[in-house]
């Protein structure tokens, strides 16, 4: 996609103009980091374009991803709570709510109920034992947006280009070795993650 470039979406997929959804999705965060939305977006069509997947799905997913992430904590709480979504996400916080409770905020406030939007956004922040082509782009071009900063961040870009799945495993090792230097609580399903992607622990489809 050029810088610039007009884009349109398919009323099939959403109920908007790209214009029309882009003020959405900034209305409900800061300039910083609605632009990291933009640029996750344009990251997921390139990626999109590279592993045949439909570049529209994925830049509106791309777009939508952070949607959730500046609401309250008492936001999150009350849709555990009320969703009968699983209760021990209580245990944890926005790093992991922005994304799996977050998906529910899209539903709500934004009448998207396109399931492969929904579950990539639910799985941008803990991955998945088996993850969609979608899901998967969406989770790298989080990682690899080009404003991303820190050790590694060039190899993983390299890794990605050449093989979705093993950017996949990359980010998964490189996330977890953080939490656990920093102390932090590992989510189950970030674990669950981590064992079938770079542990072996069952099998992760390639296609």
């Amino acid at each position: 996609m050029k810088q610039n470039q007009p884009i349109e979406f398919t009323e099939a997929l959403v109920p908007y103009t790209h214009a029309e959804l882009a003020a959405k999705v900034a209305e409900k965060l800061t300039d910083s980091r609605f632009q990291h939305c933009l640029r996750v977006e344009q990251t997921s069509r390139k990626l999109a374009a590279l592993n045949g997947v439909d570049q529209e799905l994925a830049g509106i997913t791309g777009l939508l991803h952070d949607y959730a992430k500046q609401r309250s904590d008492e936001t999150f709480i009350k849709l555990i709570k009320t969703r009968g979504l699983d209760p021990a996400l209580l245990n944890y916080g926005n790093g992991v709510w922005h994304g799996v409770v977050g998906a529910e905020l899209i539903k709500d406030e934004l009448r998207i109920y396109n399931e492969d939007i929904l579950n990539a956004v639910r799985l941008h922040t803990v991955g998945a034992p088996y993850m969609p082509k979608l899901a998967q782009i969406v989770f790298m071009a989080d990682f690899i947006e080009p404003k991303r900063d820190f050790p590694g961040v060039d190899e993983a870009r390299l890794v990605t280009r050449k093989s979705l799945a093993d950017g996949v495993r990359y980010q998964i090792q490189h996330t977890l070795t953080y939490l656990i230097s920093q102390g932090a609580p590992v989510y189950p399903q970030t674990l669950a993650t981590y064992n079938a992607w770079v542990g072996g622990v069952g099998t992760v489809p390639t296609k």
